[in-house]
């Protein structure tokens, strides 16, 4: 049996349909119980735990093949990164607890970055698991292709991708959630002793301006691209609510001055299938229903 966290979400739910299709049996590992029922359904046994609760998470896993770990997103943190900290904390005493045979935890490219970022509450994980004497393998996907999700409506209305992402033409390390799924149940299901690290990609690397293209190409009209200007964007993400937008500011230089890559620049790097034109054509469909 196998424990998947963050299951409701988009990679989560890959996880688990890749496991049931592989026939094997899943524990969806669950906040909120009014979701259970859905997952049930599909053949799920259901576990209530709090991310931040060590003795639910404990029994959550216990007596799992493999559990899966995705870490709850904060995308505006509190300095320090507590919120991250008591989830590692928590996650981290419930598989020295449970002890499961193996774990795979969703990292991200740039959690081996040298400067502090957004992405330093991967690290921080990474670090914390590394440490309890267990097989574990951290994935570390590049960009999401879903991303682009906040692109579709001016893309269509406007005929604008506004990129933070830039200089246009630079093609960065992006996957789709399809591909971590799969991958993710592939090796959650594989034997090995230690840590390993996995990094995924999709097809090509892809840059703004293929981003405005493939819109391009979806809408039937004519996208371009507007880049963001620095110097914008604390104001920008401070006028959409966020107290602390350093760090996501930090994650954004880092992947445009290169400090957050792939350790080869993606030459060793697990290539995943979807293209970027499947994703975007989802993205557009289901903003239109």
């Amino acid at each position: 049996m196998y424990a998947i966290t963050g299951i409701t979400g988009k990679v989560g739910g890959e996880v688990a349909r890749n496991l049931l299709a592989d026939g094997q049996s899943v524990r969806a590992v669950l906040r909120d119980r009014a979701k259970a029922a859905d997952l049930a359904a599909k053949g799920c046994e259901i576990a209530i735990a709090d991310m931040e609760n060590a003795e639910q998470l404990a029994v959550a896993f216990s007596g799992a093949e493999g559990v899966f770990i995705l870490p709850p997103a904060d995308f505006d943190p509190e300095p320090g990164y507590p919120e991250a900290k008591r989830v590692i904390d928590a996650v981290t005493r419930a598989l020295t607890t449970a002890r499961p045979r193996r774990i795979v935890c969703l990292s991200t490219i740039g959690a081996d970055a040298v400067h502090d970022n957004l992405l330093t509450q991967r690290t921080l994980m990474e670090q914390s698991l590394s440490a309890i004497g267990l097989p574990v393998t951290f994935l570390r996907p590049g960009w999401f292709m879903e991303n682009a999700l906040w692109d579709v409506a001016s893309a269509r209305d406007e005929g604008v991708v506004r990129s933070f992402l830039q200089p246009a033409d630079k093609a960065f390390p992006m996957v789709a959630t399809r591909d971590i799924g799969r991958l993710a149940a592939d090796l959650i299901q594989q034997d090995w002793a230690g840590t390993r690290i996995v990094e995924l990609e999709g097809p090509v690397q892809v840059s703004a301006n293929d981003l405005a293209q493939a819109f391009t190409v979806v809408l039937g009209r004519s996208v371009r691209v507007e880049i963001v200007s620095r110097e914008s964007w604390e104001g920008l993400f401070r006028g959409q609510g966020m107290k602390n937008p350093r760090p996501r500011i930090r994650m954004l230089d880092g992947f445009n001055e290169g400090w957050i890559d792939f350790r080869d620049h993606g030459r060793s790097a697990v290539k995943g299938k979807t293209p970027l034109l499947d994703v975007i054509t989802a993205l557009v469909a289901g903003e239109a229903t």
